[in-house]
């Protein structure tokens, strides 16, 4: 249970803890809820075009971009979303090295049932990563498998301001063919009503570990490894994590 961080900080920490799991005898599998401070990043399926905001606009409203290493398309970031990190070997869930699809589908269970357990109507649907609910994309999904070890995860939207949501395009091909399907929701939207940060939390922490096969996970608060923020860009970046 983690607090507020960078793109490039939480990059720099996740090489760190995605080295550590890899080790023999090393650091048992690890999950980070936390919060990216306000950006864009942008997977490998998606592109700067998926982004309805000039560079101008991007420049005044402090959000920098980032090209990052992991799947899924462009999503935004500001408070109100919770991340979830997880940072495991496939071969602990009996899975091969490269076996994606599986290990998404398994993340895909424990989101669908998270934001179910509060009383939000969700899904998912074969034409899109995520989970999907009345307002559109409730759950981004975005990983990546290097050496056997799953990285990255998913971004929840529980109560995010809207306004910025629907000017970045998160389903890559703007959702073809799913309705609703290109831009992001969030479950208070869904719902019509206040959500607690600290419940959603909670229920994917309980989901994640029943998906996944963990059993009495150990909760702690803070960063798992230390961390260190830098200067925030004063222009959009186009760097490649």
């Amino acid at each position: 249970m983690a607090g507020r961080i960078g793109w490039d900080a939480y990059a720099s920490m996740a090489e760190r803890l995605a080295w550590e799991v890899s080790e023999p005898a090393g650091r048992p599998p690890t999950m980070v809820l936390c919060e990216l401070t306000p950006s864009i990043t942008i997977g490998r399926l998606g592109s700067r075009t998926d982004v309805d905001l000039t560079d101008d606009e991007l420049v005044a409203r402090a959000l920098p971009v980032r090209f990052v290493g992991r799947g899924g398309g462009a999503v935004v970031h500001q408070p109100g979303q919770v991340f979830a990190a997880l940072f495991i070997p496939l071969a602990e869930l009996g899975l091969p090295r490269h076996a994606v699809g599986p290990y998404v589908e398994r993340l895909e269970t424990a989101l669908e049932g998270a934001i179910r357990s509060l009383r939000c109507g969700a899904g998912r649907d074969s034409r899109a990563a995520g989970v999907f609910g009345r307002t559109g994309l409730l759950a981004a999904v975005g990983v990546a498998i290097r050496r056997g070890i799953a990285w990255h995860g998913a971004w929840v939207n529980v109560c995010p301001a809207l306004e910025l949501v629907r000017r970045v395009h998160t389903v890559p091909g703007r959702g073809a063919g799913v309705a609703g399907a290109a831009i992001m929701g969030s479950i208070e939207a869904d719902l019509g009503r206040q959500v607690r940060l600290p419940d959603v939390r909670a229920a994917l922490v309980e989901h994640m570990a029943d998906a996944f096969g963990l059993a009495q996970p150990n909760v702690h608060a803070g960063f798992p490894v230390p961390i260190r923020e830098s200067p925030s860009p004063t222009e959009p970046s186009r760097s490649v994590g």
